[in-house]
């Protein structure tokens, strides 16, 4: 089974940390996903950078820009991840834009995530019928899940379609607005939470956008299996060494 599926059958509220591969420096990554395994996390994005992140914040589209800087590729990606399996466990996902990923070749991207031991990927910009159309069976080919989103502006028939086709969990943004924006969650974001909730989708859902601290982790695992952080551990990683994500996980889960 995939690790992703063994992980959502876990009786309790996930924690999903997405970080930038090759930020605050090049080699960073590893340490950054042993570090994060080694204090609890329970799933791990690794953020492919792009020149052009149209869903991030500013913060995020930083970390993008220094890591290209640095000199972040595709294949570097690789070759850093080539032996993560043989130190870490939990499951692992790329989250990306689709150029990059159709410049270096959707199957052979596929292949080394497979190769290097990838679970799944999450591409905000690929739609879901190119994906059902073209990808979805090179992707099962090599094992991984797809991870689709869906915002409070997602139709209801938009939400059914994604779910059916989807065989792992639903990316449930939290707003409309770009990742590290929000302040905390108002009544009509949690109304949508319970609303989604609501519809008992095969699918769990893990919300993303505005999670910073234990009580936006709270609120959004009220009715959703899990939740993730990105901009608010990019800004942690920006100001402390990575040794010392410890008491950074310690609050959001305490």
């Amino acid at each position: 089974m995939n690790r992703i599926n063994q992980k959502l059958q876990e009786d309790k509220k996930l924690l999903s940390i997405y970080f930038t591969a090759g930020y605050p420096k090049l080699n960073d990554t590893v340490s950054i996903i042993q570090e994060l395994e080694k204090n609890g996390v329970d799933m791990i994005e690794i953020g492919l950078p792009f020149s052009d992140p149209l869903a991030d914040g500013p913060t995020i589209q930083e970390s993008s820009t220094i890591a290209i800087e640095n000199g972040m590729t595709t294949s570097l990606l690789f070759e850093q991840l080539k032996n993560i399996r043989k130190t870490v466990q939990i499951p692992l996902i790329i989250m990306g834009y689709f150029n990059p990923m159709m410049q270096f070749g959707m199957e052979k991207f596929c292949q080394k995530c497979a190769e290097v031991g990838i679970d799944g990927l999450i591409i905000p910009d690929l739609p879901l019928y190119v994906y059902e159309n073209e990808y979805k069976a090179i992707f099962e080919k090599y094992g991984l899940k797809n991870v689709f989103l869906i915002t409070p502006q997602t139709s209801f028939e938009r939400i059914k379609q994604i779910d059916a086709i989807s065989d792992s969990f639903i990316y449930m943004v939290s707003s409309a607005a770009v990742t590290g924006s929000q302040s905390g969650f108002g009544t009509e974001q949690k109304e949508y939470f319970k609303r989604i909730a609501d519809l008992n989708l095969k699918n769990p859902q893990i919300v993303g956008f505005g999670i910073k601290d234990n009580e936006t982790f709270t609120h959004a695992t009220q009715y959703q299996k899990g939740a993730i952080i990105g901009s608010a551990f990019i800004t942690f990683l920006k100001k402390n060494k990575i040794e010392s994500m410890k008491n950074f996980i310690e609050l959001i889960k305490k």
